[in-house]
């Protein structure tokens, strides 16, 4: 009786290895075993048949293409010469503010006094090195003079300290005058641009 099955068993097997087909089987029990079709094997997938597709690289990013075989392509130009363009810009002085006038005047008339005094000190010393005093000062002398009086002496009225003294008395005088000139013409312009606009310039980078 097994003999006849095995026999059965065998049979069968040979017919499904002649077909080519994966279809039920039995065991050595005589039991029916069936095996699930998942597919075509790897040699027998209809891929292999078909013509080769031409190989795309990925892309860096999704929403650039490459582009099409006939379509041109733009190159830079490298002999081409760019002149470089100068900015410009047009603005206007619309109000200048009377505060810091005021300061920056003043800053700079102290700046102007203190170098009228050493102008003046260094101008007196070249002429008394010079002898220009004491020759205009004899001239000055005997055009003055008298039998009971000797003149005009020019070299001690113009003495250094006395000299100084002067142009120091000037330069206080200058560096009040420049400062409330200053912040007064600060007032009369921002009235001015109230009623034509103010001062236009035009500034430009540098090339």
């Amino acid at each position: 009786m097994s003999g006849a099955m095995g026999a059965g068993s065998a049979a069968a097997g040979a017919a499904a290895g002649a077909n080519g087909a994966r279809g039920p089987a039995t065991d050595s029990q005589g039991v029916g075993v069936s095996y699930g079709d998942n597919g075509p094997l790897p040699g027998e997938r209809p891929g292999g048949a078909q013509a080769a597709q031409p190989y795309h690289p990925p892309q860096a990013y999704p929403g650039q293409q490459a582009p099409a075989a006939g379509a041109a392509v733009r190159r830079p130009r490298t002999g081409a010469r760019t002149t470089p363009r100068t900015r410009k810009a047009r603005l206007r002085v619309a109000k200048a503010d009377p505060w810091s006038v005021m300061k920056v005047s003043f800053l700079l008339s102290i700046a102007l006094g203190i170098c009228t005094v050493v102008a003046a000190a260094v101008l007196w010393m070249v002429m008394d090195a010079m002898g220009v005093f004491s020759t205009v000062g004899g001239t000055i002398s005997e055009a003055t003079g008298s039998n009971e009086s000797n003149g005009f002496d020019l070299q001690s009225f113009l003495s250094l300290p006395r000299v100084l003294m002067f142009t120091s008395v000037i330069a206080v005088i200058d560096v009040v005058l420049m400062t409330a000139l200053a912040t007064l013409g600060a007032f009369i312009y921002n009235l001015a641009a109230g009623f034509v606009g103010g001062v236009e310039l035009t500034l430009a980078e540098d090339e």
